[in-house]
């Protein structure tokens, strides 16, 4: 009897293992730790999404989902203090109301589409150096 090499499976070490996406929350929280850290920089979204696409690497969808999650947890904290300090420096509440909303809905934008965009660097950075 030969033996026939189109019927066998190729040796268990060829496979390729499945992205461990559990550590994207914390590939996430790490970029974002480092955005809320340098949020004193413009362009820290940029910077905190594109440390946790560089963590993550994978595809460009995974440095869209990590890069989305690292913006949101950025989110809170600086529109927070953003808050704050519009409230501190205006002091009329009719316009108060107003620019909060604005700067509420521009920082969404600005945090986490910078985010995003920074992680698809990441993880093209990562994959190709």
């Amino acid at each position: 009897m030969s033996a026939d090499s189109a019927n066998t499976p190729p040796p268990v070490d060829s496979y390729e293992e499945p992205p461990d996406h559990g550590s994207t929350l914390m590939n996430a929280a790490a970029g974002g730790g480092a955005g809320i850290v340098l949020s004193f920089i413009p362009g820290s979204p940029l910077l905190g999404g594109a440390i946790a696409g560089y963590l993550e690497g994978g595809d460009l969808t995974d440095g869209f989902w990590v890069g989305l999650f690292a913006g949101l947890i950025m989110l809170v904290p600086i529109t927070f203090f953003g808050m704050l300090a519009l409230i501190f420096f205006l002091g009329a509440p009719g316009v108060i109301a107003t620019v909060l909303i604005l700067a509420v809905l521009l920082g969404v934008f600005y945090i986490v589409g910078c985010s995003i965009f920074g992680a698809i660097v990441g993880v093209y950075l990562k994959n190709e150096l």
